[in-house]
Order: structure tokens, then sequence, then C-alpha cells
């Protein structure tokens, strides 16, 4: 479910309003009355197929319920077929245009957000998208049955109004720059979805049991015919609503997109291969070198294609868990961090494809680098008793094993690190006072995982620290991270130009008591706190970068996660003798989503 927030997340961030759009900064870059965006084709043909390949961890699935919180959902089934009021555009990163709502209204004390709807929207039963469906919509994913992600990022929306029949109105504790966005951004589905008999009067299931009913949205497509276990086919609806509508012209192009389930990474590029699917993103530096050729690669049918972004490099890391007793000291997190010798596997691992996260923002206007600025020490001194002395001094620089630095240097810190919070080699291991092992625990969700945790392993070893791989079902790998019951674990964290409220979700003190929530760390710090609400309560973009570069050099300095790579590019192949595409990809889109939204069959 977290990943349905991506929109929510990237576009989130006093008001700028225009009645056909909603922009945080400025204006929004495309006027009323635009005919189309610039990256789409408004002439593409529409018809044939996408083939797709479902995610590995998330391949198979066993409902239709993408919000609530047990089971997975299939892949691709939320952006395509449930409507927003607003949605954004791929070539800017804070502006929601027109969907559902015709207009939209931020009341000037920026307490309120107001959505007309357009007359036209209608749900995939024939049935008007009306205000009482918006309502139901957002109660519902603030209701005890789904994620407590939705109900972090809504904490601050204090309920909606329906006005009339195409009017609703959401009222805000306070202001807040991003909520506009952020519930603009909200899927918008059916009072008569999960109602027994499929009709309005007739009683509602709890919306926990409503799993393998269809979902009645009002997106460009519909569940078609599903294969469990094997694929999944969305038909385009014919009947479209908003299919010339100017945010949506170009797009949803094939009439057909099925999704293709594999049970590993390996059959998955073999039927790549053998042309069974039209379009895989790859994220293994090794099959991108290595294994990605063949005939149909050398007929030119198969086309191996990066794209250049400007996405945030985001921070997949490492997640250390400081519920657990070993972890809680930073003294101990920054000596693991000083074991994983990065260099040493992008060099050998990953074919020099990668650069190094550092911190929460990278590629981005709040991305840290230097000494706090005195608008940063403004708001970090109040809250120095909370803060690592050392987020006062340079931000942090990941650990280096080459030129001038060495694994060895870097392990010899990380003992003198270790001696300091008390741990001594005893007896072949590291040892606290008590005579406790520093043993921990690796999760993953597949065995395949080991080959690039195996080097850290290795280097820990050399401290004294035994760190065992311990690899289960996607099923209880989920169920357990969502009851927080792992040492550490590796997480892509998406990153975002503006970010907000969904940083509670994060590292908020509250979410870390809260079940599924996404503070896999763990973090409870009152400083963390105080600086998510000062982003949120920015008014302007000045206001903003100080607390984002405050939050950023405390959490990295807490040793919350070790940070790993990402890439610059999208890597992907793709069918040219099937597929057909505009010349340059925008640069705020996913490789997928570009294909999924502006690509059409030949």
């Amino acid at each position: 479910m977290r990943f349905c927030l991506i929109f929510l997340w990237c576009c989130a961030a006093v008001p700028a309003w225009a009645a056909h759009a909603y922009a945080l900064w400025g204006e929004p870059r495309y006027p009323a009355g635009f005919a189309y965006f610039a990256y789409v084709n408004p002439q593409a043909p529409r018809g044939g197929e996408l083939r797709l390949v479902s995610n590995l961890r998330t391949s198979t699935f066993d409902k239709y319920n993408p919000f609530t919180i047990k089971g997975n959902a299939p892949a691709y089934l939320s952006s395509l077929m449930f409507d927003s009021l607003l949605v954004g555009s791929l070539d800017e990163t804070a502006t929601g245009y027109g969907l559902l709502a015709e207009d939209v209204q931020v009341a000037q004390d920026g307490l309120s957000a107001t959505f007309r709807l357009r007359p036209e929207a209608r749900f995939h039963n024939g049935k008007p998208v009306l205000a009482a469906d918006v309502k139901h919509s957002y109660d519902t994913l603030v209701g005890p049955h789904t994620s407590p992600a939705y109900k972090t990022l809504l904490i601050d929306v204090a309920g909606v109004d329906v006005l009339d029949d195409r009017t609703v109105r959401y009222r805000f504790h306070k202001p807040n720059r991003e909520l506009p966005l952020t519930v603009g951004g909200l899927p918008v589905f059916s009072r008569d979805w999960g109602v027994e008999d499929g009709v309005q009067g007739g009683q509602p299931k709890p919306f926990d049991q409503v799993v393998m009913d269809i979902p009645i949205g009002s997106g460009p497509y519909k569940i078609g015919p599903v294969r469990f276990g094997k694929d999944i086919t969305y038909v385009r609806d014919p009947g479209y609503w908003a299919k010339d509508l100017n945010v949506r012209k170009g797009t949803a192009n094939f009439d057909r997109i099925t999704v293709k389930i594999y049970k590993d990474a390996t059959a998955r590029l073999e039927a790549l291969k053998a042309g069974e699917f039209d379009l895989m993103r790859f994220f293994s530096a090794g099959d991108w070198a290595r294994r990605v050729n063949g005939k149909k690669f050398n007929t030119g049918e198969l086309v191996k294609g990066e794209f250049a972004h400007k996405l945030p490099s985001g921070f997949q890391s490492y997640v250390l868990n400081t519920r657990r007793p070993f972890l809680q000291d930073v003294r101990v997190r920054e000596a693991l961090g000083l074991a994983l010798d990065y260099e040493w596997m992008n060099r050998q691992m990953f074919y020099g494809a990668y650069q190094r996260v550092n911190g929460l923002f990278g590629n981005t206007a709040c991305e840290t680098r230097g000494t706090p600025s005195p608008q940063e020490l403004a708001l970090m001194e109040p809250l120095r008793q909370h803060i690592p002395p050392a987020a006062f001094g340079p931000m942090t620089v990941p650990p280096r094993t080459d030129g001038d630095s060495s694994l060895r240097a870097n392990l010899r810190r990380a003992q003198q690190l270790l001696k300091d919070a008390g741990w001594e080699v005893r007896d072949g291991a590291l040892r606290n006072e008590r005579g406790e092992a520093l043993v921990l625990e690796y999760l993953d969700s597949s065995e395949v995982g080991v080959r690039v945790v195996t080097p850290w392993m290795r280097s820990l070893e050399k401290l004294g620290i035994r760190l065992r791989f311990r690899s289960v079902d996607f099923a209880l790998y989920q169920q357990r991270l969502q009851s927080f019951d792992f040492d550490i674990t590796s997480w892509a964290f998406q990153g975002t130009h503006n970010p907000g409220q969904e940083f509670a979700d994060l590292f908020g003190s509250k979410a870390a008591d809260t079940e599924d929530s996404g503070n896999f760390a763990g973090v409870k710090n009152p400083a963390v706190d105080a600086l998510i609400d000062a982003m949120t309560s920015a008014k302007t973009e000045a206001q903003l970068l100080p607390a984002c570069h405050a939050l950023e050099r405390i959490v990295a300095h807490s040793h919350y996660l070790i940070p790993q790579w990402t890439a610059v590019t999208h890597r992907m192949v793709f069918n040219a003798w099937r597929l057909a595409r505009p010349e340059a990809l925008p640069p705020y889109s996913t490789g997928e989503s570009w294909a999924i939204d502006t690509w059409w069959a030949r």
C-alpha cells in the first residue's frame, strides 16, 4: 500500500493556486485551458496490448483491495483503476491539475480546500462520481482497516464536508502547504464497492472483508481476464469518461495491459529473452551488464535503453531497528556502517553502475552539505539536548575505502567506537559487559540477497560481530516488517522534492509504536518530530529548506540507516517491434509509469 502514496509524497509541499490547478511554489507550468501535457503524443493510436512483468517481491496476489493491510494486491491496480481529484504532471514536481475535480480553491487562511467535481465523471458501473463518494473514500482510508500510513499522512485533516452533490470541502486543523495536494491525490472509489448486492442502500461489509470484490473506480482500466499465479489483464474502458480530457489526452493508449507472474528472477529474465512480455526495468547491475543479451537483441526486436531522469535519489538503506537492545547505542550503529566496503562492492559486484546514497534528500534542493547555516542553527539550538553533537558540525559523508581511506582504517575506528560503547572481543566474539555476544539477523524475502550482504558479513566478523542472513517467504517477510520483528533489513525509501507529513510516518515518534507504519528504524526523537512539524508548516520554500537540512543532519548523524546506492538512469529493455514511444522521458517519471501512461502499440 505504501507505494500507492508515491504521487502524494512526490507532490507534497503559503499555497499558490489557480482554479484549474494547485501549485506549491509559484504558478503551474500549464495554464488554464491547456490542450495536453508536453510529453505525450496526442495523436497516439489506441489499441493493442502492453505485456508487463510483476515486481518479483510482490508477484503473487490474493486480493483486489490495495488499501487494506493484509495480503497483496496485483501490480499497478491502484494507478490503473482509481482516479483522484487532482493528477500530477511528469515534467514538474509539485503541481496537481484537475482530474475528477474541475476546480480547486484553497482558503486564504489555508484551513480548507474546496473541490468541484466534473459532471461528466463516472465510475465503472456508470454512476456519477459524487461528493459523497469522495467523503466515503476519505473516511474509509482513515478508518480502522487500512494502513496507518494514511492516518499519519492525513493527521492534519479535520474532516470532509459535502456541500452539494458535486462540491466537497476538506477542512484542516492548521495551515499546511501540502494538504491540498495530498487530499487531491487520494484515490476515489464508489460507495457501491463492498456493498452486498452491489447497490447503494445494501449492507456494506467491513472494509477488511472487501477482498475479492471487483473495485469500482473511475480510472481508465478495469480488471479483465485473470489466471491466478500466472497473470492478470487490465482492459481499457472504452467509455472512460476522461479519455479526451486534457490531462488524459495521449495516455492510456493500450486496449489491454497484461501483467505476467514468474516465480523467480531467472525465469523472469529468460521469459523476457523469449519475448513473452514487452518491457522490463532492471535493478540488477549484474544482469544488465552480463545477462541481457541473446537472439532477439541481435535482431533489434529487444532493445536496451538507459533513460536519464531528475528524480530524487531516495535513501535506499540498510535499516537498523533501534527497538532491539543491541542497536540502541549510536556508536554501535556507526560501527556497523564503517564495516561496509561500498567501493569494493560497486567495483566488483555492481560494474560501477551506482552512486552512494547519503542522507534523505539527494538530488533535490533539500540535499544537505557543509556546516549548518544560521537558519538551521536557529531551529536546532532549542533542541540541542535531543540532537547528536556531531550534527552541529559538517554533514555526514559515507566512509570510503579508496584513495587515502581503507577498510582497515575504518575497522580500527569501528573497534574504538565499540570499545567506547562497552563491547570487547572475548572468547572469539564481541561481547558486552554481561557477556552477551553481538549477534544480529539480516532479514530478506529472497535468498539471492545473500550475495550482496556476504561481503559486509565478512567485514563484521573481523570485529567479532556475527550477522546471520535469514530468508523467508514474502508473506512472512511482510508480516515481520509490519510488526517490526527484525534486526536489520534493506528498504528502498522513495525520495521527494517536496518533503512533508509523510516523514512523520517514516521517522515520527508516534509512528514508531504504530504497527505497519513506515518507521522501521523505531525513531523516537522530539527533535525529529519538531523538525518534521517545521517542514509541514513552512509557508515558503525559504522556510522549508532549513528544516529539511536540519532533519537530514539529525537522521544521518544518528546512524539509523546505513546508506546504500542509487542509479541516475532508468535501465529498461523493451520490444521495439511491438511498442512505440514519445521521444523523451519526462524528467520526473519512473520507467514503468512512462510506458504505461504514454507509449502505444505499433
